[in-house]
């Protein structure tokens, strides 16, 4: 199955998508438009809460190649994203605990994809990712991801750690990766668990590891101190899988 990210270029093109039901996920608008086209679209930006940033003409004359943007350029997601609930439902229809991985700000979509190709595989219930500060289901998220993302669903929420908080009320546990944590072996992930993986330079957010019930980390003997996030992912992912296995 193929998947287009769509880049949608002019005024008329943005606010037919808005009104079809299209997910966009980005949105950049001339900086000082105010005229009653860009206003219908700032309103349909507001009722889908897309992320809207203002910027120069020169920025639009890049995004948009030709030029003739009318001072709009959006971006719209490759695939639906899903709601949490969505999620639950696919534990619930496999008759197994629940099992997400959650990214923390990941920002390259090659390891937004292979993250969603882990967790298909690894037999996680689905992805969550935040708006903001992070790859959305770009074309390149969605080839990467192999495939995974047909089958695989991906929710997008607003605040990642008030995410967590809502969980931890239907029964979840998290763990975070985090190089000073308790190697994985010795920690007990098995149940319904939430994975979270950080940024790739930065890690994982203090305010969301705070929030998070184990630290883990993955033993390693060589010579540099870190894993790409994708395959940390990936480690930490089969770790859960070999737990469930024993139980």
């Amino acid at each position: 199955m193929a998947y287009e990210e769509f880049t949608l270029i002019g005024r008329n093109a943005v606010i037919e998508a808005y009104r079809s039901g299209k997910t966009i996920d980005k949105l950049y608008i001339l900086d000082g438009s105010q005229d009653g086209p860009i206003k219908t679209i700032l309103r349909e930006a507001k009722k889908q809460n897309t992320i809207v940033k203002f910027v120069s003409r020169e920025r639009l004359d890049t995004m948009s190649d030709h030029g003739k943007h009318q001072g709009v350029v959006a971006f719209a997601a490759a695939m639906e994203y899903a709601q949490i609930d969505d999620l639950f439902a696919k534990a619930e229809e496999r008759g197994e605990d629940p099992f997400f991985i959650l990214c923390d700000e990941i920002e390259d979509p090659h390891n937004l994809g292979a993250i969603i190709r882990t967790a298909n595989l690894a037999g996680a219930h689905g992805v969550i990712i935040p708006k903001r500060r992070a790859a959305g289901l770009t074309g390149t998220v969605a080839k990467v991801s192999a495939g995974a993302l047909h089958y695989t669903p991906v929710a997008r929420v607003t605040n990642l750690g008030k995410t967590i908080d809502e969980l931890k009320k239907r029964g979840m546990w998290f763990a975070c990766a985090d190089m000073d944590g308790e190697v994985m072996y010795r920690q007990n992930l098995t149940g319904p668990i939430g994975l979270v993986i950080g940024n790739e330079g930065s890690g994982v957010s203090r305010l969301v590891r705070e929030k998070c019930d184990y630290i883990v980390s993955i033993p390693m003997k060589g010579d540099i101190d870190s894993l790409n996030a994708s395959v940390a992912a990936g480690v930490l992912a089969f770790e859960i899988v070999r737990q469930r296995m024993h139980q």
